[in-house]
């Protein structure tokens, strides 16, 4: 990535910058404008995030925010209620509240005399989120957006659930907030009164994990702020974009088709992070981009940016099985609108351990997995952290129930969703159908393209599940992940089928054995045939970004993954350590760490044996004031429990401030 040292227009940083709300509340910003902004007015660009933008995100708000404002932008960077140095209470996840906020703060900003009045919001992950929600409450002065790694549905396509089961990442990501809210607000920036305003944050931080646990199905609660309710209440151009590594690629095309606002999207190689840094590669030029983006809806110009393809889309190649990918090949293809009258739905039938034209089995398939099947499914959600990607699924096939495919004769390419269609007959009320589909190459190694699960008691509704009639045939529909890659000749497409998935998924209350018609079972793989237009796409220009925010690493950063096999007891162990070493932020003199771990735990005979455990640590501090807190929590169930055990201490120095301890119990409801 090039760093780039001028710009067209002087950039100067003002910190903090507080921006009042109608209640009282002061926010605090981090702004970079143009130095003459007051006297030549720019259109602003907001990002609104509890990230903190003095410490969580200022490595990547360095590359990013100067670099739109040395084109002639205000770059607009905003704690939310709650977090980094703002007042107030962060009470949960795209509240209310913390839309209305918003909506005031870009009434402000197009207040502001250097401001034209008109303002973009951009955002990844929470910030790809509440951009699409707040632009569904329609701000007058809000005329384009741009979303990274985000949803349109917060129950179907997020960290909490998958096809109606709980994925373990609603564990993970509830304690990560409980840790990473743990943090307190700057001394230097709001004074003596830190202190005061951290213990009333440590004393009210909800357990997240209670809550979200309480909404097993489908209800209002994840309703609102899921913009797939009413999408034609967008009316601002939205920039969709997504990564194959990541957890959110399937909202693009999705929201393409529903949205009737002026969109488009895109979708790399990219894990969890912006285009321009993210890895696997290969990163683009996200900001040049971007601004082309900025300059045709907040400035009027022609950038020709709506001139091309609606939709653009990174084809992988095969590569040989990993765990870690510092880039993908492969090559882009375009669509003029999604979904493409481009993409054919080839059907597949499922045989005696077969995939072709014609079913050949005629005796019916079983399914029943054991628990801990699922060691090479890798992170739900990627960070380009590495260790991440599903590896080499071998193992995983194994034990799973599969069919391939005779060698291929000619290579092709699928663009879209794989959907799985069969007549299933459970042993068991409460059970799970899960489907990889993989590309297998000649020397047997097997590369996950995609995966799909889904509770079988949500086989009609997300809203009203429904027990399984046992020993009875029902009808069942299960749509893998979109993805897109190009199948080699002589490989083999493998549909693998189990009825387990850990540590990814929390395992139904009962060990279960599901039996398939083989007549009646078939998988559709979106095929696209090739078009010579892909190969006059332009391409992206190199990534460039603002000069990188001075940091001195003091110990280095750390990532592993990690499975065991007690051969005494059976358990089956996933241990995962992330930390980002402990840094200096140079130019304020903070010293910073995060550190987690978590530990899932499953006897292979046993789905009540399960568990979750994650710790998340802080430290921070400067001199004499050094501040820490550590959040743990334990997940288990029972088979008609869940039942959830948390701590969170902080430390002020060698003295504990505050200790507190959760012990919750949820009904399970056919999870």
């Amino acid at each position: 990535m090039r760093h780039v040292e001028s710009f067209p227009r002087r950039v100067v940083m003002h910190d903090p910058v507080w921006i009042t709300m109608s209640d009282g509340t002061k926010l605090a910003a981090r702004i970079w404008l143009p130095e003459d902004a007051e006297a030549d007015k720019v259109p602003a660009i907001l990002e609104y995030l509890p990230y903190r933008r003095r410490d969580g995100t200022a490595v990547r708000d360095y590359l990013t925010h100067p670099y739109f404002a040395g084109h002639g932008y205000a770059a607009v960077r905003v704690d939310m209620r709650g977090s980094g140095d703002s007042d107030g209470l962060l009470r949960g996840e795209y509240l209310q509240q913390e839309l209305d906020d918003c909506v005031e703060v870009i009434a402000w900003i197009a207040r502001q005399p250097w401001c034209t009045g008109a303002v973009g919001m951009m955002g990844i992950s929470w910030g790809g989120f509440n951009g699409l929600q707040v632009a569904a409450l329609q701000p007058p002065a809000l005329k384009a957006i741009i979303s990274l790694c985000s949803t349109d549905d917060r129950y179907a396509d997020d960290i909490h659930h998958m096809g109606g089961a709980l994925l373990t990442d609603n564990l993970r990501w509830a304690s990560t907030m409980l840790g990473y809210q743990s943090r307190p607000p700057a001394p230097e920036i709001v004074g003596e009164n830190w202190r005061a305003m951290w213990l009333e944050r440590l004393q009210a931080e909800p357990l997240l994990l209670a809550e979200w646990l309480q909404h097993q199905t489908r209800d209002d609660f994840w309703k609102h702020a899921s913009v797939c309710e009413a999408p034609e209440k967008i009316t601002a151009a939205c920039y969709l974009i997504g990564g194959w590594a990541d957890g959110y690629s399937n909202a693009v095309p999705r929201m393409l088709e529903r949205l009737s606002c002026p969109r488009k999207g895109l979708v790399g190689p990219w894990a969890h992070k912006y285009p321009h840094f993210a890895r696997p590669g290969p990163a683009i030029g996200f900001l040049q981009e971007a601004l082309r983006w900025w300059d045709h809806w907040l400035k009027g110009i022609d950038t020709g940016v709506m001139g091309g393809p609606q939709y653009r889309v990174w084809v992988e190649d095969f590569v040989h099985p990993a765990t870690d990918y510092d880039t993908r090949p492969g090559h882009w293809i375009a669509e003029a609108a999604c979904p493409s009258p481009r993409i054919e739905h080839r059907p597949w039938a499922l045989g005696d351990h077969t995939l072709g034209a014609e079913a050949t089995a005629t005796a019916p398939i079983t399914v029943g997995t054991p628990q801990h099947l699922g060691e090479l499914s890798g992170a739900w959600c990627g960070y380009g952290s590495g260790n991440e990607a599903p590896g080499d699924q071998r193992t995983d096939d194994g034990l799973s129930v599969v069919f391939d495919s005779a060698p291929l004769a000619d290579g092709f390419v699928i663009a879209g969703a794989p959907v799985l269609e069969a007549t299933i007959t459970a042993d068991k009320p409460n059970a799970m159908l899960v489907a990889r589909l993989c590309d297998v190459a000649p020397d047997g190694a097997s590369l996950r393209l995609s995966y799909g699960v889904l509770n079988l008691t949500h086989r009609d509704s997300h809203e009203t599940p429904t027990p399984l009639p046992v020993g009875q045939p029902v009808r069942v529909r299960l749509q893998l992940n979109d993805c897109a890659h190009r199948f080699p000749p002589g490989h083999r497409v493998r549909l693998a089928l189990s009825t387990t998935y850990w540590p990814l998924v929390w395992p139904s209350p009962e060990a279960s054995t599901l039996t398939l018609a083989p007549d009646a079972a078939r998988l559709t793989l979106p095929h696209r045939p090739p078009a010579p237009e892909d190969t006059a796409l332009p391409p992206f220009p190199p990534p460039e970004a603002a000069p990188a925010l001075p940091r001195t690493f003091l110990e280095p950063p750390i990532a592993s993954r990690a499975v065991t096999h007690d051969q005494i007891s059976g358990t089956a162990t996933f241990e995962v350590r992330d930390d980002t070493g402990r840094y200096r932020i140079d130019p304020t003199g903070l010293e910073y760490r995060l550190w987690s771990l978590d530990r899932f735990s499953i006897h292979p005979d046993d789905p009540l044996s399960a568990r979750g455990e994650v710790t998340f640590r802080m430290e921070q501090g400067r001199g004499d004031w050094q501040v820490s807190a550590t959040s743990r929590t334990v997940l288990t169930a029972t088979a008609t429990d869940f039942h959830i055990h948390a701590t969170l201490d902080a430390w002020e120095g060698e003295t504990r401030l505050v200790s507190r301890e959760w012990s919750v119990a949820v009904p399970r409801h056919l999870v």
